[in-house]
């Protein structure tokens, strides 16, 4: 048996392959082949866009796929969402899909929108989001470049961003946030209510978010003389608590922790006063909590 595993082609699709190594899964893919190979004789991996993996999951065609929250609901997919992964091209945030006019519009509130043309990629999200403020407006597909078409062609664009760069580089104004998304795993719900392929997307999402967790946290190990462990072990944090082993000098142990990689950098100057000697700062592939 063989779970058949929807991965986004695109923009998303190199931070995917490097998130799946760091859970373990080596995934590659020659030229323009749409079946990559992975070192799992148990997954079979396809891509395809990622507007389109909701609707094969959703039909069963996929047993789980990796798409957006913006996607499952533009296609009104009935499937599993099994977990969050926050993660994009460029941050490990979420993004947004915005309502942005151009800078010198008289477009100043949702209200404003009222019988206007609005240009997007997500129609039906941005059709639910006007319904909720109580406007009609005409909404049309937009195939790309849909940044350019403010506003000789159309009043507002909904578009997709994570820093709002490159709608202030074409002179937009952000009016309003339509949708909050992210990445999530999904399954279809005739794979979830089959025993092995469901323990497979367990495994799979277990090993994903801990690959996303590793990427924020550090492990630090240090040596640390018994009468200054105290003031040490105040200053650490830990998912639990910290590691203490002894060493062969009895009047001295070795202190591990897990923290978060920012935290890091201003914890060691302190540890080091407090008494720690030998800190080793070490990334982390995956944390399991």
């Amino acid at each position: 048996m063989r779970l058949r595993l929807g991965l986004p082609k695109g923009s998303l699709q190199q931070a995917t392959f490097d998130m799946l190594s760091r859970a373990g899964y080596h995934v590659s893919v020659s030229g323009r082949s749409y079946y990559p190979s992975v070192d799992d004789p148990e997954i079979e991996p396809i891509l395809m866009r990622a507007q389109e993996i909701p609707r094969y999951v959703s039909a069963g065609a996929l047993d789980a796929g990796l798409s957006g929250l913006d996607w499952i609901v533009e296609t009104d997919a009935d499937v599993v969402q099994v977990c969050d992964l926050v993660y994009s091209k460029a941050s490990r945030s979420p993004v947004r899909w915005v309502v942005a006019v151009a800078q010198d519009s008289d477009i100043h509130s949702p209200e404003d929108l009222q019988g206007k043309r609005i240009a997007t990629e997500v129609v039906n999200v941005t059709r639910r989001y006007l319904a909720q403020h109580g406007v009609s407006a005409d909404v049309e597909f937009s195939w790309g470049a849909t940044e350019v078409k403010v506003p000789e062609m159309v009043d507002a664009i909904v578009e997709l961003t994570e820093t709002g760069s490159s709608l202030a580089a074409n002179d937009l104004r952000i009016l309003d946030t339509v949708l909050e998304t992210n990445t999530k795993l999904i399954a279809a719900r005739t794979a979830w209510d089959d025993p092995w392929k469901r323990a497979k997307i367990e495994t799979l999402s277990c090993l994903l978010q801990g690959a996303l967790l590793g990427e924020q946290k550090v492990g630090l190990k240090m040596n640390v003389a018994r009468a200054n462990l105290e003031k040490v072990l105040a200053l650490l944090p830990a998912l639990r608590q910290p590691t203490v082993s002894s060493l062969t000098n009895s009047d001295w142990v070795a202190v591990e922790t897990v923290l978060d990689e920012l935290a890091a950098r201003d914890l060691i100057p302190d540890l080091r006063k407090a008494g720690a000697e030998g800190i080793v700062e070490y990334p982390l592939n995956k944390v399991i909590p």
